[in-house]
């Protein structure tokens, strides 16, 4: 199946202008905690919109994309982030001050990172679905580079959730198909999954919204809503408080249940998930863009889109370094979108001589699915395998951090943490297996090269077959320890990987911190 070129910038202009109208209703009331009752705009427009961050952030993935097309990778990312984006507030702090440490993704997401299930990346979903429309298995495993700079776990699974969704939004309209396709490629216990069931279950039961929004809430609590607040002004709300951070799994809930409450009245659908109160402006941009989708913007309700006026306003990108270009308008968003997109499918999937404009293949129907997992006799002829990780083994693993070579991709497990201590043995496995595309049988070598004052307690270079057989691995766990002799706060490391025969090599650098 192929969509055209003049649906497709409809519904991408769509997504922008939708996410747009969501971020500036929904700003106003973003971190209360009530049953609000919000039917329009509250500012004063007069002068455009006000700024909001559930748009800018996507500029900046834009421009990178722009520079580095399919190679855009969470190393990338994370330095686009240290470069260009100004905040500093909780995830995105963390994230930043991981990365300065040394630490890759996904470990700069996930250590020390109180709000690594909270929602700053999930409205950075609209991006990826825009990049790899009707191709979710494309645009998730973007939103996993994505999310892992300065997320993990929930906040992760909240992203992957919605770029498949959006993805499939541009050739599948049905509520509850499309709810099926993005649930597929989160785990089926996260509570991610359990408040968007919950949000489902009590449209269906012809539960009020605000029973819902209860529901939603004590199915995996947040505290978004109560930020602002003293404790005690919440213990006896009947509401449970939650976990310090834990706010992406019931705000997308309330996206889902706003969605299905509203119908397919937009404005109607938007309020709703105000209405539902805590991180109000993510909830409802991002049901915006995901309704803009599906109806595309010239189906917009003229009410919601003219106050205003196709205009975006930035709030956290640093415009002082000249690395990122801001566009003004929606309209100018998709129409750099629009151009980045033929490269970045590549000729498999886009044809650029379709009359018109290009075309893109999508796929439809079940096929938009997560797949199962590639499952083959291992040891079997791997000319048939799968290239890419599948998405479940990606997101497996906050600890393991994986690297790309052209003839081979190496995952390097710090077993379970990046901290060290004097006299304590450390562990750190090195995996390597072929990544499909030289085809090729190697012996590869692979050198752990310590700082002085660090003893290695294992052989520290081995040589191994890679083959390219299904399921091979060259893989070695080195074994270390940080002696005495040591003083240093910060560990780095040198794993030295290349291939007999073969001109490139693979150095990579490890970080431990010492804790003790």
């Amino acid at each position: 199946m192929w969509l055209n070129f003049e649906t497709f910038k409809d519904k991408v202009q769509g997504c922008w202008t939708g996410k747009n109208i969501g971020g500036v209703l929904g700003a106003p009331f973003e971190g209360k905690r009530e049953l609000l009752d919000v039917t329009y705009y509250t500012q004063d427009l007069s002068n455009g919109p006000p700024p909001n961050d559930d748009l800018d952030l996507q500029i900046v993935w834009l421009a990178a994309v722009e520079r580095y097309g399919r190679n855009v990778n969470a190393s990338i990312l994370g330095e686009y982030w240290l470069s260009y984006i100004i905040p500093n507030w909780v995830e995105y702090g963390m994230g930043k001050n991981n990365l300065r440490a040394g630490l890759m993704p996904p470990l700069s997401g996930h250590v020390d990172n109180n709000y690594k299930d909270s929602c700053g990346c999930f409205i950075r979903s609209e991006i990826w679905a825009c990049l790899a429309p009707g191709n979710p298995q494309l645009a998730v495993r973007y939103a996993y580079e994505d999310a892992i700079v300065d997320h993990a776990d929930e906040g992760m699974y909240g992203e992957i959730f919605f770029a498949a969704v959006q993805s499939a939004a541009f050739v599948e309209s049905d509520k509850d198909k499309l709810v099926e396709i993005g649930l597929s490629y989160i785990p089926e216990d996260c509570a991610v999954a359990r408040c968007v069931k919950e949000a489902q279950r009590c449209y269906k039961d012809g539960l009020p919204l605000g029973e819902m929004r209860k529901k939603v809430h004590s199915a995996a609590p947040g505290t978004f809503g109560i930020q602002p607040g003293k404790l005690a002004d919440y213990v006896n709300s009947g509401i449970e408080t939650g976990v310090a951070g834990f706010d992406a799994p019931e705000n997308v809930g309330f996206t889902i249940g706003a969605w299905y409450y509203g119908g397919d009245d937009f404005g109607k659908a938007l309020c709703h998930a105000v209405n539902c109160g805590e991180d109000t402006d993510c909830t409802a941009a991002t049901l915006g863009a995901l309704m803009g989708i599906i109806s595309g913007a010239k189906a917009l309700p003229e009410k919601w889109t003219s106050p205003l006026d196709d205009k975006i306003e930035t709030l956290c990108i640093d415009n002082t370094s000249l690395g990122v270009f801001v566009p003004k308008t929606a309209t100018e968003l998709t129409d750099r979108v629009l151009r980045v997109v033929p490269s970045f499918l590549g000729v498999h999937l886009c044809d650029i001589f379709a009359e018109g404009g290009y075309a893109i293949k999508v796929l439809e129907g079940d096929a938009l699915m997560n797949p199962p997992e590639h499952e083959r006799l291992k040891g079997i002829n791997g000319n048939a395998r799968l290239k890419p990780l599948h998405i479940n083994e990606l997101t497996a693993s906050s600890n393991i951090v994986r690297y790309e070579n052209p003839a081979f991709r190496t995952a390097i497990d710090y077993h379970g943490t990046p901290f060290f201590c004097t006299g304590e043995p450390r562990k750190i496995t090195v995996t390597l297996s072929d990544n499909g595309f030289m085809r090729q049988q190697h012996w590869t070598n692979i050198r752990f090269i310590v700082p002085a004052g660090v003893d290695v307690l294992s052989g520290s270079e081995v040589m191994l077959p890679l083959n390219y057989n299904e399921g091979d691995r060259a893989e070695v766990t080195f074994e270390f320890v940080d002696t005495s002799l040591f003083s240093g706060s910060k560990m780095e490391i040198i794993i030295d990987i290349s291939l007999n025969g073969r001109h490139s090599s693979a150095p990579v650098k490890i970080v431990l911190m010492r804790k003790c």
